[in-house]
């Protein structure tokens, strides 16, 4: 039936979710199509959008425990049914939501005799738990359980040393990938040299994103690694030799269709500034230079010395200044 459907329509590319479940709180699927591909096409966004799900969408979880009682990692305390070693796997095992970035302090503090569950976790703001349910520890006596919990946002899996530390402080392994699985498949249609390709994309999330809010980020992030090739022509040879009259240019006349065609991700900015900056709806040089140090400052997550950067940049590679706040001349 969707092979009927597609096979009438134009070149015009078109995508669909054609199944969507919850099968728990911490397992979503979804399944999409993008049809009409030409041959071998398919393959080439099949294998591309998988590794973007699976290594560049970023995520939320507990990178870091302390606790002062526990003298190693492999002890166990009296009161308490599990070893360190499980409560620290069960941890890992947490499953947080959140746009933050940097890192975040949290805790548990609870007394038994009692089932210490994610619910337990005293969280800051921008974090939430996306199964409340899932179980840490089975305190079976009256005794305190006070742990201390760093949170980090990240991509990908990051292997973390198990020495123990002697503040009492121990590493867990990050698991910052939000997607748990995708594949693709591709199912070719039509006759002749008139054959074309559906690409089929099956996504399993942790429930910290939907399937579709997934692929969605993972487009984008692709997109982003390839602005910088859309753009090349702005740098070319003929712009370096012009460079310091194209500069001039620049200053002279902000509302000029460079500012608009070059891009903040040409500049030598730390990706972490980089990210805060599109997220506020500052792509480009014009976008940029219609704020004032002022709303850099208000931006979330910004530090003063990202914004010092951000001006020593344009100085240095614009001989541009941006006023303090909106008044200034």
């Amino acid at each position: 039936m969707i092979r009927e459907k597609i096979a009438g329509s134009t070149r015009t590319l078109q995508w669909k979710c054609v199944e969507s479940r919850i099968d728990s709180k911490r397992l979503y699927y979804g399944r999409f199509l993008l049809s009409p591909l030409m041959k071998g096409q398919a393959d080439t966004i099949g294998i591309a959008i998988r590794r973007a799900l699976l290594g560049e969408i970023e995520g939320t979880c507990i990178t870091r425990v302390k606790s002062e009682k526990v003298p190693h990692e492999y002890s166990t305390i009296v009161g308490i049914e599990e070893s360190i070693h499980e409560i620290l796997i069960n941890l890992k095992e947490i499953v947080l939501r959140s746009n933050l970035y940097g890192v975040r302090d949290a805790s548990i503090c609870v007394r038994g005799p009692r089932y210490v569950t994610a619910q337990d976790i005293i969280l800051p703001p921008s974090v939430e738990i996306v199964d409340t349910t899932q179980h840490i520890a089975n305190l079976t006596e009256p005794i305190d359980l006070r742990i201390g919990l760093q949170i980090k946002r990240d991509r990908g899996y990051r292997m973390n040393s198990t020495n123990n530390s002697q503040d009492g402080s121990y590493p867990i392994d990050a698991v910052s990938m939000p997607v748990r699985n995708a594949n693709h498949s591709i199912h070719p249609y039509g006759n002749g040299n008139e054959k074309q390709e559906i690409l089929f994309l099956e996504i399993w999330t942790n429930g910290s994103l939907t399937p579709k809010e997934a692929l969605f980020e993972a487009s984008r992030n692709l997109i982003d690694l390839f602005i910088p090739f859309l753009h090349a022509e702005e740098r070319d040879i003929h712009f370096e030799k012009n460079k310091k009259n194209r500069l001039t240019n620049l200053k002279k006349n902000k509302k000029g269709i460079p500012l608009k065609c070059f891009f903040i991700d040409q500049s030598e900015l730390p990706p972490r500034t980089y990210n805060c900056l599109k997220r506020s709806n500052i792509h480009t040089l014009l976008d940029l230079l219609n704020k004032s140090q002022e709303d850099l400052m208000r931006i979330e997550y910004f530090r003063t010395e990202d914004v010092k950067q951000i001006l020593d940049t344009l100085q240095k590679d614009f001989a541009i200044n941006l006023p303090k706040n909106k008044f200034s001349f």
